[in-house]
This record gives C-alpha cells, sequence and structure tokens, in this order.
C-alpha cells in the first residue's frame, strides 16, 4: 500500500464522518509517514496508529500514521486497510467528542486504552513466564 492510496482511504473515510464531528478540530487531519511506537511497549512490538492531541498553542488534532500502518498490517488487503483506518480514526474522533465533553473518567475511550494497556503488559507477562 503506497502513501498515496493510504492517504487517499484516510480522505474517504474522513468524508463519512458528520461534520459536527470535525467542530474545533482546528489541526485537522494529518497523515504522517512515519511509525510510532508506544513509549512504555516491552518491545518493538506496540505500534500506535493514530493519535488525538489537543494543546493549547497548537490546536486540536488527529494523526494518523501510515508508517504504523505498514508495521501492523504489512501486505493485506485494502479492505483490511481500509477496516482499520476506519477504526482508527472513529477511535481518535471519540476521543476529540470525549475531551471537548470534559469525559476522562469512568466508562470513557481513555480508561479503555489504559485498560488495553493492562492487558497488553499482562499478555507480556505471561508469554515471558511460559518462555
Amino acid at each position: 500500500m503506497s502513501f498515496d492510496e493510504f492517504a487517499d482511504i484516510v480522505d474517504e473515510e474522513m468524508n463519512l464522518v458528520p461534520d459536527y464531528v470535525y467542530d474545533e478540530l482546528n489541526g485537522n487531519v494529518v497523515v504522517d509517514e512515519r511509525p510510532l511506537l508506544h513509549p512504555d511497549r516491552l518491545a518493538d512490538d506496540l505500534y500506535i496508529l493514530g493519535t488525538y492531541t489537543s494543546d493549547p498553542v497548537l490546536g486540536k488534532q488527529v494523526r494518523i500514521y501510515y508508517g504504523s500502518f505498514l508495521a501492523t498490517l504489512g501486505n493485506s488487503s485494502t479492505q483490511v486497510y481500509q477496516k482499520q483506518i476506519r477504526k482508527t480514526l472513529r477511535h481518535e474522533f471519540r476521543h476529540h467528542l470525549e475531551t471537548r465533553a470534559g469525559m476522562f473518567g469512568k466508562d470513557s475511550l481513555v480508561e479503555e486504552d489504559r485498560q488495553r494497556m493492562r492487558e497488553y503488559f499482562s499478555r507480556s507477562c505471561r508469554r515471558q513466564t511460559a518462555d
């Protein structure tokens, strides 16, 4: 999957999202060519596919990491890429909407992300124990 093909799919998926989701997203959606490894990973096995940032100076922005998709999906079909791009965009847009609404606690995506990291560490520890 070339960068241009990837960016085209991101654009197509963005067009499916209702306009209100973009309210206050003044940094827009950026497709970044780099891969991004999670800073808390235990090995080079945990890539970040997208991020949402809310910065008082830089604004509110969604960033999608083409290199991370390549690292995790490799030579998968266009449909697989499209499905994961859709899932990632919606995840990051949900962060945006929850941030605007002041939702950061129980039942928020922030808490779900924390739970996913706990599961990642738990799986990694079980694998190390099994080895």
